[in-house]
Parts: C-alpha cells; sequence; structure tokens
C-alpha cells in the first residue's frame, strides 16, 4: 500500500536528502497543496488521508467487477430424450436361441421384433407362450429355403415402414440323419439353399436399410451353433452326428 499510495504523489515532489528537508520541501507541493515548513507535521496525515481516498476508490472498483462478470446462464435441463425403439429382424425366432432372443429384446421395451419364420401361427403361439407382449413384436412369413420368398419378406418388411438397426440371421436347418438330401426350389441342397444362400440373398437386399440406421447399436449377426437345437439338447442325435462324421 505504500507504493500506491506513493504513486499518487506529483513528480515535482521528492523525498529530501539529509540536512536539505527545508530547501527541498520549500517549492514541492502534495496533491496540489504548497508544502511549507509549517505543513510538515501533516504530512504523515496527508499520506494516510491518501491512502483511504485511494482505498475507497478501489473499493467500488472491485465490487463492480464482481457485479458485471457475467453470469453463467443454465437453462432448466431439458428432459432426458427417449432413444426410439430398435427395430432387430430375427429369423428362426419361433424356437431355440432365435425364441430366446426375441423374449429377451422384447421385454428390455426397447425393441421391437420382427419374427421372421415359415410357419406363422407356430410363431404367434411361441411369442404368446414366452410371453413376450404383442405391441414389442410382428410376425412376418420367411422361407429362407425359397429365394423368392425371401424376396417377398424384403418387400413386406420395407413397406412396413419401420427401419433397420439390428439382422439376427439365426434360422437354420440341421438334418444330420437324413438318408438322402433334400433340395430347394431352386434346386441347391437343402442346408446349403437355407442356411447359406437364402440368409447371404437376405442380407444383401436388407444391407442398405441398415446402412442407412441412425440406432448405435445396428449390427449384423450371423449365428453359427448348433447348441440351440432341441434334438441336441435332448440328446436324440447321435454323438458322431454332432462331430459331422
Amino acid at each position: 500500500m505504500a507504493l500506491q499510495a506513493a504513486s499518487l504523489l506529483p513528480s515535482a515532489f521528492a523525498i529530501p536528502k539529509e540536512g536539505k528537508t527545508s530547501a527541498a520541501l520549500k517549492d514541492s507541493s502534495l496533491l496540489g497543496v504548497s508544502l511549507s515548513e509549517h505543513l510538515k507535521a501533516d504530512f504523515s496525515a496527508s499520506v494516510l488521508r491518501s491512502k483511504r481516498e485511494f482505498s475507497q476508490r478501489i473499493g467500488p472498483v472491485r465490487a463492480q467487477a464482481v457485479v458485471t462478470t457475467p453470469a453463467v446462464n443454465q437453462a432448466a435441463p431439458e428432459g432426458k430424450k427417449t432413444l426410439r425403439k430398435g427395430c432387430v429382424v430375427i429369423t428362426g425366432a419361433s424356437s431355440g436361441l432365435g425364441l430366446a432372443t426375441a423374449k429377451a429384446l422384447a421385454e428390455t421395451g426397447k425393441w421391437h421384433v420382427i419374427m421372421a419364420c415359415r410357419d406363422f401361427l407356430k410363431t404367434e403361439r411361441a411369442a404368446k407362450s414366452a410371453g413376450i407382449a404383442k405391441e414389442n413384436y410382428t410376425v412376418l412369413h420367411l422361407d429362407l429355403a425359397s429365394l423368392d420368398s425371401v424376396r417377398q419378406f424384403v418387400d413386406n418388411f420395407k413397406r412396413s415402414g419401420r427401419p433397420l438397426d439390428v439382422l439376427v440371421c439365426n434360422a437354420a436347418v440341421y438334418l444330420p440323419t437324413a438318408k438322402e438330401p433334400t433340395f430347394t426350389a431352386e434346386g441347391f441342397e437343402l442346408s446349403v439353399g437355407t442356411n447359406h444362400l437364402g440368409h447371404f440373398l437376405l442380407s444383401r437386399l436388407l444391407l442398405d436399410d441398415l446402412k442407412q440406421s441412425d440406432y448405435p447399436s445396428k449390427r449384423l449377426i450371423i449365428v453359427g451353433s448348433i447348441t440351440g437345437n432341441t434334438n441336441t439338447l435332448a440328446g436324440n442325435v447321435p454323438p458322431k452326428a454332432n462331430l459331422g462324421i
């Protein structure tokens, strides 16, 4: 504060050297007031008074600085936006892993499940038996052993106006004990035509829809497992058949 107060003194004022007090102060002034010999005694009082005036000037400035600091306007937080339900297509959703997946996703309340199956009535009964709420699923006919059926399914799905966020290629035929091969309408061996070619065409026709999805969890899932086969789990299939021998 001593340095701040001294800055208020005019440049004409100089601290006198010892022995030259009278001469140095004779024509000097402090804040426009002539300093003569009879004002020496008031020197300290003048400095203190200057300090007070300086402090009084600083005080309001500091207060003003606080007042004029722009306040951060925090608008009332908007309600958290609810993300739309995702739409997932699951082939072979009437039993096994497909039904278990449909049930698990539907129960979250965050997904609408398209159960793509050959047997419409069987799928409806399975969904009801699993306790899936009606508003959380739709059954659409799909026979992967027929490429025409695949194309018809895609057309029906697109007409529904629903987005596609996840495609689960789960359906499969598993005939390890068949005596004779079975063929699709197009002439392909049944397991190859259903498990591979049918799903390939389905994925290819729906790929653009999947790309256009704005859902954060969009994906294409291809299931390759026989663990969901109820005959296998029940032990009704010979062990060697499980190994493809």
